[in-house]
This record gives C-alpha cells, structure tokens and sequence, in this order.
C-alpha cells in the first residue's frame, strides 16, 4: 500500500483563492483564522495524518475488531494513536470554545477531517460521530446537560455515537420501538436494540456518549412521536466524575464488507430493567434534533467519500508510475510505465477530477456553513442556511458516488494486481462501499433533495443557488484566456441543462410524486456534475487571478485551468445525458 500524501497545496488553494479565508477570518469569532494559522494547522494535520494513523490502515483492516463478554477491543495500536489524537488537540478544531474548543472556521476543521479520513477512513468514524453528537447537544440540550457532556465530548476524552436504525425499522424510523419510560428522579428508562451502531462500543474513551431515539409512553404514532435521549455508558456524578455502570451494553459485533478496523455494534438498552436517560429538548421532537446530527453526519460521510476517492488516486497514480509494461503508442519507446498509456492516463484524471470537483463543493458548503452561523447581517445567514439545506444531500449523496467510482477506477489500474488484497487497492473498495448506504442511502438523499430542499419552498433555494453559478460564468465569459474560453460554452450548458431539468422535474412532481421519485436520482447525479462544473469555474477564474498577480506556483495555478478543461470534457458533458433521463423518465414512469 503506497503511503499518504495529504494534498495541502490543493487545500490551501480551495480555502485560501476559491471560498477566501479572508472573507471568512473577517466574521464575528473567526479573527484568528488568518492563512498563516491556517496553513500551520494544515501542515501539523499531515504531518500527525501520514505519520500516526495512516500506518495503522492496513493494521486495522487486518486485525479488525473482537468483543467478548460485552467487551470491545479495537486493533493494535488503535488506542495511542486516538491518545495521540485527543491530546494534539485534532478534536478540537472546529468545536465552540465554551466548551474547550479552539472555534476555528468549519472550512478549516474540514479540511483536518478529510486528512484523518484518508489516513485511516476505520479510525476516522469515532471523531466524526462525537462531532456529530456534539452539534446536536449544541442545539437542542439544556444547559445543564451541555456543561455535563460536551466539554469531555469535545475534548475527546469521551466519544458520543448515534442510535436509530433497529432490526425491524432500518430506514424507515416512523417504525422504531425502542421505549422510554419517566422515572421518579425526572431521567427516564430506556428499553430497545440497537443495530449498525458506530463505535457503539470500544476502549478508547472514557465514556461513551449515546444519543438515542425512543418513543415516550404517551407519544404519537409515527415520526411524531419520536424522542431523543442522552443514554451514558457510565452515569456521571454531578462532580463530573463517572459513576456506575448503566444498562447498555454490546450484545455483539457485525462482520462487515470493509472499515474492518470500526466497531459496528447491536446495543442492548435496557435488558437489566432500563437504561437511564435523559430527554434532549422537547418531547416528541427527537427527530428534529437528530437531523441536526444526521445534517453534520451526512457532511461528514460525503468527506468520507471525498477522503477515500484521494488516498484510491494516490495509490492507482503511484502504481501507475512504478508498473512498467508495453510501448508508448504515442512516442514508440517501449518498457514505458503504464501512466503513459492513454487510458491509464484518462482513467487517472477522472479520479483526480472528479475528487477535487467534490473536494471544491464541499469546502464551499463548509464556508456556508461559516456564514450561516457567524454573518452578523441575518439575510446573509438565512440565506447560506437555504443553500446549505439544499447542498448537503449532493455533498453526502454525489461525494460518496464519486467515491466508489475513484476506488473502482483504482482497481482497474492496478489492473489483476488490483485483485490481490496485499496491493491494498482492494481495501479501498471495500471500504467505500459504505459510504453510499449509511447516513442515508444515495436513494434518500435523491428523495431529500427534491422532496424537501425543491419542492418545499418552490425552488427558492435553487434560484439562490443558480444565480450564483450564472454569476460565476459571466465573470469567466469576461476573461481574456483562450483556455478559459475554451470550456466557457460547456460550463454554460451544463449549467442550463440542469437548471431547465430542475424546473421540470419540480413542476411535474407537483402533480406526481412517485414520477420525480422514480428520477430523483438521476437528477441528484444531474445536480453533482452540474456543481463539479460549477467549482472547476471557480478554480479556474481563482487560478487566473492567481497567474495574473504572479503570485506562488505558476505550474501549479495552469494546471488548475488544464483540469477545468478535462472536467468539462469528461465529466460536465454527461449532463446532457442525465437531463434527458430525468426528463424522459418521467413520463416513462407514468407509462411503466
């Protein structure tokens, strides 16, 4: 397995010239944020990723996890690095400074993530889940349970998880069980199983926080009447010190296809007589507040298949280099790597492409997120907030796509050796296939995208979002460069394509839903590739302001605009494709 190189040129780029630092460093909270910090926090983030977790990967994916009597053990070396990693202070990054955090910008804290996930995307769950747990806490707890929970949450020192999907439920969460019955003492009893927990169970934090959904005895049927409970592994004393043990445990683990060195839990509240937990928020609500967790969980997964797609292309390009067979058909010379062979090359960019398409959108997202909680004007909030909503589905439902594609394409440049688990271009497909199932398969992302973030408002999000991507093309039809120019016309009509398919999917969903549905999908695809577009544009005008200020690696801001190109080649000219499908296939449906 070739060794991870975590591309910070590339970050820097993203952070610093396409969504601007500055602009972000200048909100309320932010100052400190300056590009000097920033790159020294992403040169420390490497420097901990390729050297601590990322010799771990195949360690863990050999070994994988046991559990005994209830006990979890994850693979060697596991515990000092997650040590480590609590004790450089990785956990931190992003999170309020209330609570211990260091409140940097959710731009820069990406970025982190997305080195600790190409490292080891095993290990990488643990951190992303607190996080996660953390920012529901965050919204709806009461302050008393925020100061008992979130700054060991945060700090690492405790670990926090996300419990919905039961035996009988999967997706569908109007179907849970799990039960949760008022005590005396005002904390409440919970009863139920568990299934695909993350990090449900392990030895690496102290504490292991659970957030759990659970009807009340009272509660409507239905999605309304679901709760949310903080269920502690270790009950805490009100000195913040751990008390007994509560009534949970791992009741065992599940034999996965891939991410071997995870826990992935069944949980058992209750069979003691009840678990004890306390109510987040409101009764009845519990939903709500775990789509706050779910929201950051989904950025969180669609990193992931950012994450994987990076450390798959740099292992198929390293080989690429390495394997030498057959004559260049281009210069005759024989005995040539097979890097120089055109498909090879071809297949290489596409994963290059595509991967930093994804990258780019989720680092703007990230930045929305920035302004939707630091702007001090509340227009300018509401509106990244309705961008964000509406982006999150392709950043998680796209993302993850592109990363199986990338781990597929790795394999096929490995070519038989791809084949043979030792290479280790086969843990990453494994590892990937995850990535488009839990959090919400591709499927409901499809579905949240046009049932909630289109239809909902009447489009009023997607305007927001299209007058952004028509602004950008003006500004690049402006630009004096002939390799700009080149793919400008392509850009543009990508971007039509996929704004008239919109349209006509949102007016025909109107009056069919089960049509839109049937095409939803193909549209969230669409709606990829019409975004990857959109931020190659942007990489392209920031790469052009760059070569025109003379400003840092010339070769580097070309080959920005050279990659646009192979983009709008390659990829954006499938929208026309896609757009007919979701059209087309509307009626379609209708006729089948």
């Amino acid at each position: 397995m070739s060794q991870y190189v975590a591309p910070t040129q590339t970050m820097r780029f993203i952070i610093e010239d396409l969504v601007g630092l500055e602009n972000i460093a200048g909100l309320p909270g932010f100052e400190e944020a300056t590009p000097d910090l920033a790159a020294a926090i992403l040169d420390e983030a490497a420097k901990f990723a390729q050297e601590v977790i990322a010799p771990l990967n195949r360690v863990g994916d050999v070994q994988g996890c046991s559990v005994e009597d209830g006990v979890v053990r994850t693979p060697d070396g596991w515990r000092e690095a997650y040590r480590a990693f609590c004790e450089g202070g990785w956990s931190t990054i992003g999170a309020p400074a209330e609570f211990g955090g260091q409140n940097m910008p959710k731009l820069l804290a990406t970025a982190v993530t997305e080195m600790v996930q190409s490292s080891n995307l095993a290990f990488s769950l643990l951190p992303v889940l607190t996080d996660g747990a953390s920012a529901a806490l965050l919204t709806a707890a009461s302050a008393e349970l925020k100061q008992k929970y979130l700054p060991k949450m945060i700090s690492g020192e405790w670990s926090g998880t996300m419990n919905l999907t039961e035996p009988q439920a999967g997706s569908d969460i109007a179907a849970i069980r799990t039960r949760a019955e008022p005590a005396d003492d005002g904390s409440y009893r919970v009863v139920g199983q568990k299934i695909f927990i993350t990090y449900g169970e392990h030895e690496l934090a102290e504490n292991i926080i659970h957030l759990v959904l659970a009807r009340l005895p009272d509660a409507p049927a239905g999605v309304k009447g679901i709760s949310l409970f903080v269920v502690p592994k270790f009950l805490v004393n009100d000195d913040g010190s751990l008390g007994e043990r509560n009534d949970v445990r791992c009741v065992s683990l599940e034999h996965k296809l891939g991410i071997h060195g995870s826990p992935t839990c069944v949980m058992a509240f209750g069979d003691q007589g009840g678990a004890t937990g306390y109510l987040v928020g409101l009764p009845n609500r519990g939903l709500e507040y775990m789509f706050i967790m779910m929201n950051e969980a989904r950025f969180g997964v669609g990193m992931q298949g950012i994450a994987i797609a990076e450390r798959a292309f740099q292992q198929a390009q390293a080989y690429a280099n390495e394997r030498v067979q057959g004559r260049d058909a281009v210069t005759g010379a024989d005995n040539v790597p097979i890097s120089a062979h055109p498909d090879v090359r071809r297949m290489l960019l596409l994963m290059q492409t595509r991967t930093q398409a994804a990258r780019m959108l989720a680092y703007w997202v990230a930045g929305q997120f920035d302004v939707a909680h630091a702007h001090p004007d509340a227009l300018r909030r509401e509106r990244a907030r309705q961008v964000v909503d509406l982006l999150i589905p392709i950043v998680k439902g796209w993302s993850t796509e592109v990363g199986n594609d990338s781990t597929h394409l790795g394999v096929q440049i490995h070519g038989g050796m791809g084949f043979i688990e030792e290479t280790g271009a086969a843990q990453h497909l494994r590892d990937a296939r995850i990535l488009t199932i839990y959090e919400g398969t591709t499927g409901i992302q499809a579905n949240d995208l046009l049932m909630r973030k289109l239809m909902r408002d009447g489009g009023e999000r997607l305007m927001l979002l299209l007058a952004g991507m028509h602004d950008d093309v003006e500004s690049l039809k402006a630009i004096d460069d002939k390799a700009i120019a080149a793919f400008v016309p392509r850009l543009a009509a990508c971007i039509s394509v996929f704004e008239n398919a919109a349209w006509k999917l949102i007016d025909r969903a109107r009056s069919d839903v089960g049509a839109g549905l049937w095409v939803a999908v193909p549209f969230l695809t669409l709606a990829g590739v019409a975004c990857g577009a959109w931020m190659w544009g942007k990489a392209a005008l920031a790469a052009h302001r760059k070569l025109g200020e003379g400003e840092g690696d010339a070769a580097f801001h070309r080959a920005q605009i050279s990659q646009a190109a192979f983009y709008m080649a390659h990829v954006a000219t499938q929208a026309e494709g896609l757009a007919a499908t979701v059209v087309e296939g509307l009626t379609a449906a209708t006729e089948l």
